[in-house]
């Protein structure tokens, strides 16, 4: 790259809001020689490719030896488990807590929608944060509330308080998922993220397919309270990790740029900065709405799967304890656990792949990588597993079977769709991950609170055609999207510069 088009990438005027971009151009004036080289070193454990992409700036993520990342990966996979297998561990449990209560067990299964519907509105408030004040402090608070809030819910004297420490602990247990995976991509390079990554999600899958067994363990032999305390104590554990394992790793907090200015700057500053509705609208990026849709069909297809089976499994093999059906819950997990050592691997090698042939990183390349699996591989699984309940054939293994391929399945998409949430706008990859979350949390909020009346209205073989079709619309407007999503983006974020060229020039008129 010649030193004119080096200096003239540093010299461009960019957008105060995405502080990365602006650190790597300060990057590239202080090292005007640093340019995309081939290396004969391989990048992790793909000794196949033989190169290595570096790209401007990528110097940042070297700050950590990689002992140290895979320490706070593990921290962050441990923090992840939490919220999630808070969501399920109750579902085993749902006829026993609706007995203490003296209600339903829609009613429980109300309260675990609820559960869900602030775990997709609290994004909207931890992204933000996390980028303003930084991971680790946000981290802390969130893990000291969560298990506050655990200790409310397992001492609850009747509904109405049972139901409130719920979703108040859902509301800090997102933050693991936000801030968490936003740590991911402060310490990795782009080519690097979905390994990671990937070990970061399976505490978040492997804790709702696995809650619902503990769960199970639980309730046969002791009370239902109990599974609260274990949740209390997990959350102990991951507070404390937090506060001692868990550096700052943000690059840039923009709480920095406060100092000095006046009281009345300062808020105005930090309701621009910190405002939810900052997150909703990065929505106007097809991209990110067809990516943040095509994860709740996933997160919709586990949830809708998950909730219903001690009614449904239950009666179709003749089982009669809690223990009895909360080993279904295993088959998924197993998956999920499986999945961990391929689908980021497989996502970083889908992006490197096209690296050679391109010679550029674009982000939505790394789409590319999961469209089999959601598209084909999990809705056949969803149709085997529904309608071989529904029609009473194949046994027991049968569905146990669609159950572990469709979460091996899970493990090669969501890498691919959280690191690309990471990749598209680095400089804002908090509040476009608070974003997705929040809209796939919604989806499973629908899916918890219709699937059993839905199951009971149409059967479990119409109600997994549903879900088979969400998934395969999701397959086809994400591979849309990998083929034309550069392109959209460009387009707006052109047209957001022309709109501030124009406001500036009437400015200039007055």
């Amino acid at each position: 790259m010649a030193d004119t088009e080096i200096r003239s990438i540093a010299e461009a005027p960019l957008e105060p809001e995405d502080l990365e971009k602006q650190e790597v151009a300060e990057s590239i004036r202080e090292r005007p020689d640093l340019i995309h080289v081939r290396s004969h070193v391989s990048n992790h454990d793909m000794h196949h490719l033989g190169t290595q992409h570096v790209e401007a700036g990528d110097e940042i993520y070297d700050k950590l030896p990689s002992h140290r990342k895979s320490v706070i990966t593990a921290v962050l996979a441990f923090c992840g488990f939490l919220a999630p297998i808070s969501s399920t561990t109750v579902l085993s449990a749902v006829p026993e807590v609706a007995a203490t209560y003296a209600t339903t067990g829609t009613i429980i299964n109300l309260s675990n929608a609820l559960y869900l519907i602030f775990m997709g509105l609290s994004p909207m408030v931890w992204g933000p944060l996390g980028q303003v004040y930084g991971r680790r402090w946000t981290q802390i608070i969130s893990a000291v509330l969560f298990f506050a809030f655990s200790v409310g819910t397992a001492l609850a004297p009747n509904l109405v308080s049972f139901f409130i420490f719920r979703v108040l602990t859902a509301f800090q247990g997102t933050s693991f998922l936000i801030v968490g995976a936003s740590c991911i991509g402060d310490i990795y390079r782009p080519t690097e993220r979905a390994t990671a990554l990937g070990w970061f999600l399976s505490g978040t899958l492997i804790g709702p397919a696995f809650g619902p067994f503990i769960g199970g363990i639980i309730v046969t032999f002791r009370t239902w309270r109990d599974t609260f305390w274990l949740q209390t104590a997990l959350a102990g554990v991951g507070t404390a990790l937090v506060f001692f394992l868990l550096p700052e790793t943000i690059h840039h907090k923009r709480s920095a740029e406060l100092a000095g200015l006046k009281t009345a700057e300062k808020v105005r500053k930090l309701w621009q900065w910190t405002n939810p509705w900052r997150v909703i609208r990065l929505y106007r990026y097809p991209n990110l709405l067809i990516v943040g849709l095509a994860s709740s069909s996933l997160v919709w297809n586990m949830y809708s799967l998950l909730t219903p089976i001690r009614y449904v499994l239950n009666p179709r093999f003749h089982l009669t304890s809690p223990i009895q059906s909360g080993l279904f819950y295993i088959a998924p997990g197993c998956g999920y656990l499986l999945g961990t050592f391929f689908g980021g691997r497989w996502t970083d090698y889908i992006v490197k792949k096209y690296i050679r042939k391109r010679g550029q990183r674009v982000s939505e390349d790394r789409l590319r990588s999961c469209l089999v699996a959601m598209g084909v591989v999990i809705p056949g699984c969803m149709l085997v597993y529904g309608w071989s309940i529904e029609k009473d054939k194949g046994g027991i293994p049968l569905p146990v079977i669609a159950m572990f391929l469709q979460g091996v399945a899970q493990l090669f998409c969501f890498p691919s769709l959280n690191t690309y949430c990471l990749d598209v706008m680095q400089g804002r990859s908090s509040e476009v991950v608070a974003g997705n979350y929040m809209i796939r949390y919604l989806f499973a909020a629908l899916g918890t609170a219709t699937c059993l009346p839905a199951i009971e209205a149409i059967g479990v073989g119409w109600f997994s055609t549903i879900s088979a079709g969400f998934l395969v619309v999701s397959t086809l407007l994400t591979h849309a999207t990998s083929v034309y999503g550069r392109g959209w983006r460009e387009r707006i974020d052109e047209n957001r510069r022309e709109k501030k060229a124009q406001q500036a020039h009437r400015d200039a008129e007055k």
